[in-house]
């Protein structure tokens, strides 16, 4: 059986004090991140295992996170929250924390009723994950846990949020059409719908702008109702060349209605989506996206909300993780015939 690792075995592996490795465990100041990543690794090496019932009788925290997720991004086509969630907890890991999944029933969002786990405090904070409607966003404020927005933003919330840097890649990813002589470029997206298809149509706007391509709004394709819930899409009958989506599943859907109407993919019109998910390689052809790299965001929102369970009055503000186009075969040049 194996040795039980205490904090003294770790200490005089490092050359350091106990009381260093302890702060280096716990996050706690006074200890050089590089420090605090090599007693870390050490500690996983040798196996040490935190007490976290004794810790959190001495300390009065859980030791849990709670992570929100509205019911409408949890079906079974929908898999880039789920993803997420699973980097959280892993994230999570090495600070000793576990995750505890809410799924926020369509019901309870309209009521406003809080998670159960809020009531019965069995977290120390929470991540909210997935676009929450604006009345819940304001009942959740009054909690007094630390709390942080993932993947969206309210912009009369002081809750402090981490999301991909959706302007900019779609900026980016509207710019390759552009490059490839693309000129008639529509846009797929509810932009009354989330802060990210808004910012994504921002940056695709910003791009048309650059290169003094004039808006069409007859090219703005509503993908979903106000519900969130995606609708069958209606093409115009001037089809632009190209299409920029809000997301790859939205994009795999444009896809086969393109084809259903007798359109070819790349051929007749480029697609691209966002996100890198399940559906950017199960369309046909593969698609062209802005891969998010969900893992620094998980350990992003993981690290400033420990942060906040220890300083509750400390502000990150809006963080922003970058993304990167992933290349494939939905593009090609427009006019190209080859």
């Amino acid at each position: 059986m194996n040795k039980h690792i205490t904090l003294r075995d770790i200490a005089e592996r490092m050359g350091v004090s106990s009381v260093t490795v302890s702060k280096a465990l716990n996050d706690k100041e006074g200890v050089s991140d590089e420090l605090k990543e090599r007693i870390k690794q050490l500690a996983d090496e040798m196996g040490y295992r935190i007490n976290k019932v004794a810790k959190s009788m001495k300390e009065g925290l859980t030791y849990n996170i709670g992570v929100v997720i509205p019911e409408r991004f949890t079906g079974q086509t929908q898999s880039f929250y789920l993803k997420v969630y699973q980097q959280i907890s892993m994230a999570l890991e090495p600070y000793g924390y576990d995750g505890i999944l809410h799924i926020l029933s369509a019901e309870d969002e309209k009521l406003l009723h809080l998670p159960r786990i809020y009531y019965d405090r069995k977290v120390d904070g929470f991540i909210l994950l997935g676009q929450i409607s604006k009345p819940y966003i304001e009942a959740l404020e009054h909690m007094e846990q630390p709390k942080l927005c993932l993947d969206f933003y309210d912009e009369h919330s002081d809750i402090d949020s981490v999301t991909t840097d959706n302007f900019y890649c779609a900026y980016e990813i509207t710019n390759y059409l552009v490059q490839q002589g693309h000129r008639k470029i529509g846009y797929v997206g509810n932009l009354y719908s989330t802060s990210s298809i808004q910012d994504r149509y921002l940056g695709y706007y910003k791009s048309l702008l650059e290169h003094r391509i004039p808006l069409n709004d007859r090219w703005i394709v509503n993908d979903r109702d106000e519900e969130g819930t995606l609708i069958d899409m209606e093409l115009p009958e001037d089809m632009p060349t190209a299409f920029v989506c809000n997301c790859d599943r939205v994009a795999h859907l444009l896809v086969l209605k393109l084809k259903s109407q007798g359109y070819r993919v790349p051929e007749d019109c480029s697609v691209v989506g966002f996100d890198n998910d399940v559906f950017a390689t199960l369309t046909e052809p593969h698609l062209t996206t802005v891969e998010v790299d969900t893992p620094q965001m998980a350990q992003t929102a993981v690290h400033s909300l420990l942060k906040k369970i220890s300083s509750p009055e400390m502000r990150f503000g809006r963080v922003l993780v970058q993304g990167k186009i992933i290349y494939r075969n939905s593009v090609r040049k427009a006019g190209s015939t080859d």
